[in-house]
C-alpha cells in the first residue's frame, strides 16, 4: 500500500513541483535564475522586462497547463468508464469538434469580430466564447442523446456522428474563408497554454475546478459503472442519470479546456492508464486524484517541451502530444499486457 500510494501520488506530486520550476526558470528566453526568482518575489525592483516575461507570460502558461491537464485527464478517465473503452477520451464524443466548429465560425464567418448592442466583441474573447458556445451546444444533443439512447454503445456512435458533422460545417467554412482567417483558424487548433493571461486565469481554473469537483463527487457511481449497468443497477444507481451526469461533467471540462488552450490530443487518452498502473487499482476514489496529478504533469512537460530555447519561437503543443502521447500508450498496453 504504501509503495502504492509512492508511485500513485507522493511521485507525481514531487514531479509536478520539478516541471513548475523548470516551466519558471526555461524558456525560449534565457533569464538568469536569480532573476526569475526576483520577479517571482520582487517583481517592483526587477527589470521590467523580466518580470513581465515571468510573472505574466510563464506563471500564466504554467497554471493553465497544470489546470488543463487535470482537467482532459479526468474527462479521459471518467469517458474510459462509462464506455467501458480504453480508448475513449475527451474527444470521441465530439465536445472538441463542437469547440472546433465554434471558433470557425468566430474566425472563419465572422472574420474574427462581431458586434452586438453597441458592444464589440473581437479576437481571444469572442474565439473563447464561440468555442465554448459550439462545445455546449454538442453537450446539449449528447444529453438528449444519452436520455434516448438505451446503451453506452449506441451513444458513443451518435457522438463519433457528431463529430463527423462538426468536422464537415468546418472543411466547407474553410472551403469558403479568407487566407488570414485560415491561419487564424489553424494556430489555434495547434494548442497553446498562453493565451489565457493574468486576467483570464482565475474564472478558467473556476470553470474548471467545477467540473474537477463534480467528477470527484461522482466517484461512488463510477466505481459501481466499472462492474458493469445492470450491477449498477442492482445497487440503486438510476444508470442513465449517472450516464447523462457523467456525460456533461466530461463535456464541460472538455469545453473548458478547448475553447482556452484548443484541441488538445492525447493527454486525456494517455494519461489514466498511467495513474491506473502507478495505483494498481480502479477506484476512482483514489484514481482520480492521481489522474489530476500525471494530468498536471503531462501538461506541465509538453509545455516544457514547446519553449525550448531557440529563435523559431513556440512549438505547436499538437505537435509535442502525440510524441509523448503515443509512445506512452503503447508501452502501457505492452506492459498491461505483461502484467496481465
Amino acid at each position: 500500500m504504501t509503495r502504492r500510494c509512492l508511485t500513485g501520488l507522493v511521485l507525481p506530486a514531487a514531479l509536478l513541483a520539478l516541471l513548475a520550476a523548470v516551466n519558471l526558470f526555461a524558456g525560449s528566453v534565457a533569464l538568469p535564475a536569480g532573476e526569475v526568482w526576483d520577479a517571482l518575489t520582487h517583481p517592483a525592483a526587477t527589470d521590467a522586462t523580466t518580470a513581465f516575461i515571468v510573472r505574466e507570460t510563464r506563471l500564466p502558461a504554467l497554471l493553465t497547463a497544470a489546470v488543463a491537464g487535470a482537467a482532459l485527464s479526468v474527462a479521459g478517465l471518467v469517458m474510459q468508464t462509462v464506455f467501458a473503452n480504453p480508448l475513449a477520451d475527451p474527444s470521441v464524443l465530439g465536445v472538441n469538434a463542437g469547440a472546433s466548429l465554434g471558433a470557425a465560425v468566430a474566425m472563419l464567418l465572422l472574420g474574427g469580430t462581431v458586434a452586438t448592442g453597441g458592444m464589440v466583441v473581437s479576437g481571444f474573447a469572442l474565439t473563447v466564447a464561440a468555442a465554448f458556445a459550439g462545445a455546449l451546444g454538442v453537450i446539449v444533443l449528447l444529453t438528449l442523446c444519452s436520455a434516448l439512447l438505451p446503451d453506452r454503445l449506441m451513444l458513443l456512435i451518435a457522438g463519433v456522428m457528431l463529430s463527423f458533422l462538426t468536422s464537415a460545417f468546418i472543411s466547407i467554412l474553410n472551403f469558403y474563408a479568407t487566407t488570414q482567417g485560415v491561419h487564424a483558424f489553424t494556430i489555434w487548433g495547434l494548442g497553446d497554454f498562453s493565451g489565457t493571461g493574468t486576467e483570464r486565469l482565475a474564472p478558467f481554473a473556476v470553470a474548471a475546478g467545477v467540473g474537477l469537483l463534480a467528477a470527484l463527487l461522482l466517484t461512488k457511481p463510477l466505481d459501481a459503472l466499472l462492474l458493469g449497468e445492470a450491477y449498477a443497477a442492482g445497487v440503486g444507481i438510476r444508470v442513465r442519470r449517472v450516464r447523462t451526469l457523467l456525460l456533461l461533467t466530461t463535456g464541460w471540462l472538455s469545453a473548458v479546456v478547448t475553447a482556452v488552450c484548443g484541441p488538445l490530443s492525447f493527454i486525456g487518452l494517455a494519461v489514466p492508464h498511467a495513474a491506473r498502473l502507478a495505483l494498481h487499482t480502479g477506484s476512482h476514489r483514489r484514481l482520480l486524484p492521481a489522474t489530476m496529478l500525471w494530468g498536471a504533469d503531462a501538461a506541465l512537460a509538453c509545455n516544457a517541451l514547446s519553449h525550448l530555447p531557440g529563435t523559431h519561437g513556440t512549438l505547436p503543443l499538437n505537435a509535442i502530444t502525440p510524441l509523448f502521447g503515443v509512445p506512452v500508450v503503447l508501452w502501457l498496453l505492452v506492459r498491461g499486457r505483461h502484467h496481465a
